[in-house]
């Protein structure tokens, strides 16, 4: 059953005053266009599905699922129990709507809090995390969504110096959005309450793996 949550006029997400959220709202309608593109992302996602562990019967939330295309190839590809995917513009939410996968779309940024309801077994960010306003404060909340052991997975089609001069490029509002490089995510993971399993950060692939212990922090 595909479950919406719309964004409220009066939400923080709203009023927070990001100016992401109107930069991805614009780019939804043709977020989609370049078909070669997405076809090469769906052969590089082949390749990495034996790396990212997706299976049977997990609890999944995606972050930044934009407008489905990633979500949709995934679910078509790996059969899990429950897939919740969650995005901060509106725009790009009700694109993916209309794709009517059996997803629970939630209109949500993780700066803002964790994801609510029962621990998920995967949180999986793909081609997102530099475009936190906060990312300290959303591995925190990453870490409060994920189950004890669950798994946090970043993931990116190149490398983070790749993605960094890539934005710069863009400019506009994403003109400072920061993938960290590889040796500076042990100390950020560690300060959310994950462990770093593995890192790469190579210029055709940059992906992490972290596992959130028993406790999250901040819960006393």
């Amino acid at each position: 059953m595909n479950h919406s949550h719309p964004c409220h006029p009066h939400s923080s997400l709203l009023t927070h005053g990001d100016p992401r959220v109107a930069f991805f709202n614009q780019l939804a309608a043709r977020w989609e266009t370049d078909s070669d593109e997405m076809a090469r992302t769906r052969q590089r996602l082949t390749e990495l599905l034996p790396r990212l562990g997706l299976g049977s019967g997990q609890h999944i939330l995606e972050v930044g699922c934009g407008t489905g295309v990633v979500t949709d190839w995934l679910l078509r590809h790996v059969w899990t129990g429950r897939w919740v995917a969650i995005d901060f513009a509106p725009a790009m939410l009700e694109q993916a709507r209309a794709k009517n996968l059996p997803v629970e779309w939630r209109c949500h940024d993780i700066c803002d809090g964790p994801v609510e309801g029962e621990g998920f077994d995967v949180a999986l960010c793909f081609h997102v995390f530099p475009h936190f306003r906060d990312p300290v404060a959303a591995l925190r909340h990453l870490a409060l969504s994920l189950k004890p052991g669950g798994r946090l997975l970043v993931v990116h089609l190149a490398g983070s110096a790749q993605i960094n001069a890539f934005h710069h490029d863009v400019g506009g509002p994403v003109c400072h959005d920061h993938l960290p490089p590889a040796t500076e995510w042990p100390s950020l993971l560690q300060a959310a309450g994950l462990t770093l399993q593995q890192a790469i950060d190579r210029a055709d692939l940059f992906f992490v793996e972290a596992v959130k212990s028993g406790l999250n922090p901040g819960t006393n």
